[in-house]
């Protein structure tokens, strides 16, 4: 299928559409995870156990010794044995090169977008292949798209409605000479969606993806979002995220109903070891087929987060993991993810 194919009858699918098994990249020296090799390590194997009670996790790895290392690791502790794929990548942060997956003509396709480290801040070259060195895994087809777009840059509800936030998309410089009336086209056109809710206010300080939405604003169903909420006054997130909560509560579904809506308190300050604030946040979960796994932070805020996350997601499990480390390279678990659905890969194939 060629780029100028369309796809205007498409539908990207919703996170909580059935998953088959989630791709992983594993932390090494030659990443950016150097200086706290040790503790990411542990982290990605409580991280990967949680997605092995449920599906297959797909871990890249960097050669066959690294392979074997991971393997050693995981030893014992994975409900579902993970599947293991030797390809050079640059970071781990698989949410953002990974394959967005659509519906086309009813039937289930794979978008490979640009990916330029967010807006070229760093060299992502070999993560931009990944989608094609994995080939051999896809039972879909996939298209390469030739427009920089992050999967922590957008959220759907599977019915037409897209989030995302105006500073990713319209203010970063990202993709040059698209205005928002060509990326709304592009949106629909591409992902099948009939609208985009535009968040305009909220950050969270030491965020380098321009403010993606998966730390921000989260469809937890149809009907359902979740925010990031701060509401301590002396913190300098409180009069950006309650602007932007303003916005939240604004919003409505197709049908002119509101949302429920449901905010989570963002965690106390957590800095890096020059004294500057990273991004923590309890919205970065990833969504499972019967659980969330949440990022924690050994801090007071894990509880209510969890208490109130539990809301949004009534028939399902929720499983804290360790985000206090992932966050020191600006990530979460979702950031560190992205869910294969059912019917895109054959992982029968030896590796």
């Amino acid at each position: 299928m060629t780029e100028s194919d369309s796809l205007s009858n498409a539908g990207m699918l919703p996170e909580w559409t059935p998953v088959e098994a989630v791709l992983l990249a594993w932390p090494h020296a030659a990443t950016d995870w150097r200086a706290w090799l040790p503790v990411i390590e542990r982290d990605y194997v409580e991280l990967t156990a949680a997605i092995a009670a449920e599906v297959i996790p797909l871990i890249l790895c960097r050669d066959t010794e690294h392979r074997q290392h991971i393997d050693n690791l995981l030893h014992d502790c994975c409900r579902h044995a993970p599947r293991l794929v030797i390809v050079p990548y640059n970071d781990t942060w698989c949410r953002d090169y990974g394959p967005v997956t659509v519906t086309l003509d009813g039937r289930l396709q794979l978008l490979d977008f640009q990916f330029k480290g967010w807006g070229e801040k760093y060299e992502a070259s070999l993560d931009n292949e990944i989608n094609k060195h994995l080939g051999d895994l896809w039972q879909v087809p996939l298209q390469t798209v030739d427009l920089q777009l992050e999967g922590g840059s957008i959220e759907t509800d599977g019915n037409g409605t897209l989030l995302t936030t105006t500073q990713c998309l319209l203010d970063s410089q990202r993709n040059p000479g698209y205005g928002r009336e060509q990326l709304e086209s592009f949106l629909h056109d591409r992902l099948g969606q009939r609208r985009i809710l535009w968040i305009s206010e909220g950050l969270l300080l030491g965020d380098d993806t321009d403010s993606h939405i998966d730390n921000l604003v989260r469809f937890c169903d149809a009907h359902t979002i979740a925010y990031a909420a701060c509401s301590r006054q002396d913190d300098p997130h409180y009069e950006p995220l309650q602007a932007m909560a303003a916005q939240v509560r604004a919003l409505r579904r197709p049908d002119g109903q509101a949302y429920n809506i449901q905010a989570i308190e963002i965690p106390e300050a957590i800095y890096d070891e020059n004294g500057e604030r990273l991004p923590g946040s309890y919205v970065n979960f990833l969504i499972l087929n019967d659980s969330v796994l949440v990022p924690v932070f050994d801090c007071p805020q894990d509880d209510l987060a969890l208490a109130n996350l539990q809301h949004c997601f009534p028939h399902k499990k929720l499983v804290p993991v360790p985000g206090h480390n992932l966050i020191r390279q600006y990530g979460g678990p979702h950031c560190a993810t992205m869910q294969l659905p059912a019917g895109i890969c054959n992982l029968e194939i030896p590796a």
